[in-house]
């Protein structure tokens, strides 16, 4: 086959993939239906086997790539689709050959959206996170959004996805964890048959899907393959390595953005309550701001952001603590629920106790109207280095040369060192 004809691709210069409104893609589909009946499908097959045969390394890098005339529709029916259907196989085409998996693909849609379909049911005041119930009711994150819990390290981050994880398994969903941490199946699968979790539906791979991706390309196979059996929780533990999987710095928005796009939107895209697992960052400011990394980070949260804050240390077997609260909630659903008067308000508190030789886990909501002190910059630690302090400081003017910290860091340790001072030596009758 001579270099003037080479397969003819089905989308035009413009577009990454083919869009049935596009004049020139229409052409373009024309020109893939001639070349086929010249040259005949099997060797077009045979073509197609080589070209595609890692999708992972061709995927998203602007280059135009060849696409199986088998399995497509007439431009009338993909428009009415919003299913692309993977490619048929034929007497000619070979049963081993490799087939792109179907991912929803955005250049498929019509060009606007029909708002009379979204508004034709009953209009929601306000949308409420559905994920990883409280015990009001009301959920953490958000379905078919992509959402964020961050922390230090041993804060419970990865305990409250296990929670997360027993309830939508409880609830008949299915889950995809994506263990890019490597922390191991069997203490995954311990976690969660300790909180409640049947060992059958630990074990089904129709419910409970993990795995450890160990490169770029193993990774976009995971995404591709997951696309038809529509997760409806997908954990990414943690985020902080996604980036480098890609060969990137999570500091470049540029960088993160690649990944949110190769990654986390096609898993968002399928319907599921997308939730990953992020660290804080070591400098002062940052971590006030919210988890380590590029500010793109933080724009790319469509659900909500939530900060983990230890309260009592988890231990196994014996449980533990941990504080919620919101540094982002893009759609309020959470915010209204919660208490008032602070910046990043009180989420909730997720608390697993012993049960027998299991953990019951919860998460106690608090009251909307009571203002709870904003406790998430100061950790135990600090509390303690506070405490060391002799004499005692008198004030966070005080403290602050003493322990070298920023006014800001000082004034909110001191504020929650002194109150649990005061509940200390004035309990209350509950207490006493």
């Amino acid at each position: 086959m001579g270099e003037s004809e080479q397969i003819p691709v089905i989308n035009c210069d413009r577009h990454r993939s083919h869009l049935p409104s596009c004049a020139n893609c229409r052409a373009q589909l024309e020109r893939q239906a001639a070349f086929e009946r010249q040259h005949g499908s099997g060797a077009y097959s045979a073509l197609l086997t080589a070209q595609s045969i890692s999708r992972a390394e061709h995927a998203n890098t602007g280059e135009l790539q060849p696409f199986p005339i088998d399995g497509l529709q007439p431009a009338e029916e993909i428009r009415s689709s919003a299913i692309i259907s993977e490619p048929r196989t034929t007497d000619t085409q070979p049963s081993d050959a490799v087939h792109e998996s179907p991912i929803p693909d955005e250049s498929m849609k019509p060009l606007y959206v029909d708002m009379a379909a979204v508004l034709s049911g009953e209009v929601p005041a306000l949308i409420l996170p559905e994920v990883c119930r409280r015990g009001d009711g009301i959920g953490l994150f958000y379905r078919g959004q992509y959402n964020v819990v961050f922390g230090d390290p041993e804060t419970g981050k990865t305990l409250l996805t296990d929670y997360a994880t027993v309830q939508k398994l409880a609830a008949g969903g299915r889950v995809l964890r994506l263990d890019l941490d490597h922390n191991g199946p069997l203490p995954a699968g311990s976690r969660l048959i300790t909180m409640g979790a049947p060992r059958e539906v630990v074990t089904d791979q129709n419910r409970l899907r993990y795995v450890e991706p160990e490169d770029v390309a193993n990774l976009l196979a995971i995404i591709a393959d997951v696309a038809d059996w529509r997760p409806t929780l997908v954990i990414i533990d943690s985020v902080g390595e996604l980036v480098p999987m890609f060969g990137g710095n999570s500091n470049s928005a540029d960088e993160f953005t690649n990944c949110h796009r190769r990654v986390i939107k096609p898993l968002v895209r399928t319907g599921a309550c997308v939730v990953a697992i992020d660290h804080l960052a070591k400098g002062e400011a940052s971590r006030s701001y919210g988890a380590g990394g590029t500010i793109a980070k933080k724009r790319a949260v469509g659900g909500v952001a939530l900060r983990v804050t230890i309260d009592a240390a988890f231990t196994p077997g014996k449980g533990g603590s941990a504080r919620l609260t919101i540094n982002k909630d893009r759609h309020g659903g959470l915010r209204a629920n919660c208490s008032v008067g602070n910046r990043e308000p009180y989420a909730g508190k997720f608390i697993l106790s012993p049960d027998g030789d299991s953990l019951r886990g919860e998460i106690r909501a608090p009251d909307p109207s009571v203002r709870i002190e904003q406790e998430n910059s100061a950790s135990a630690a600090d509390i303690a280095a506070m405490d060391a302090l002799n004499p005692p400081p008198t004030s966070a003017r005080d403290a602050r040369p003493r322990l070298g910290w920023n006014d800001k860091r000082t004034r909110t340790v001191f504020k929650v060192w002194v109150r649990q001072k005061n509940e200390k030596r004035w309990p209350t009758e509950s207490a006493a």
